[in-house]
């Protein structure tokens, strides 16, 4: 994936203008925390009335449907990440609240699965980890394009392995999934800060752009934090009987 000399894969970052445009990077920052709050915010409003609705769960559910909703759900990341630099800010922006409210109807599940107070600690803990991970990678000066890397790698083995534990059903590798999607959504959140930080440096000037960068920006920080929550539930159990 490109974008106007932006890629998805790791390399060498420069600091070399880190002492200028502070505040411009300060507020960049600033609105790809927000729009990522608000995008969680509307997933987790959308997930709890649809846990609320019994017709809306069961329409959710049926398979046809839910398949239909996942193919949506991945063919908007892939649009919004392939064709950032041709959608405008509203469109960029419109798009990553359609997609996190589609994702609030397919991960209703944890509020039907898991109680609120594990829902609730988890959001405590992720958001906890999330906060202290991004921060770190905000202000550390080294280079995260291996730990990147390796994590993407890692990643890669990890959906393997989640695909053939669905047929195994081995409880071992259902923790070992677990604990390394945490290790690996952790190392996700530094380094995708960091790569996102570069963003802002590479964009003063141009508002468009940053505009476009900020909501690309928010989709990743957002995914990350999403899918470590959802580890973080698994470990903590606490399934509804």
């Amino acid at each position: 994936m490109s974008q106007n000399g932006f890629t998805s894969r790791p390399r060498p970052l420069s600091y070399a203008t880190a002492g200028t445009g502070a505040g411009t990077v300060a507020a960049f920052m600033n609105a790809v925390y927000a729009w990522m709050g608000v995008g969680l915010g509307v997933t987790a409003l959308v997930a709890w009335v649809t846990s609320q609705s019994a017709a809306m769960s069961q329409m959710v559910f049926q398979p046809i449907t839910f398949i239909v909703l996942i193919i949506a759900e991945l063919a908007l990341v892939w649009y919004v990440t392939s064709a950032i630099n041709r959608l405008s800010v509203g469109t960029a922006t419109a798009l990553f609240i359609l997609y996190s409210a589609l994702n609030g109807l397919t991960l209703s599940v944890i509020f039907l699965q898991y109680k609120l107070g594990t829902v609730g600690a988890a959001f405590l803990i992720t958001g906890g980890t999330f906060g202290i991970t991004s921060f770190i990678g905000f202000v550390t000066k080294k280079d995260l394009s291996g730990l990147g890397g390796l994590c993407f790698m890692a990643l890669i083995g990890l959906i393997l392995a989640s695909i053939v534990n669905i047929f195994v059903s081995n409880e071992m590798l259902f923790w070992i999934i677990n604990y390394a999607g945490v290790l690996i959504f952790v190392g996700l959140t530094a380094y995708d800060t960091q790569k996102i930080k570069q963003f802002a440096y590479q964009t003063q000037g141009d508002a468009l752009a940053a505009g476009r960068m900020s909501v690309l920006g928010s989709l990743i920080l957002y995914l990350d934090f999403i899918n470590l929550m959802i580890f973080m539930l698994r470990i903590l159990g606490g399934k509804r009987r």
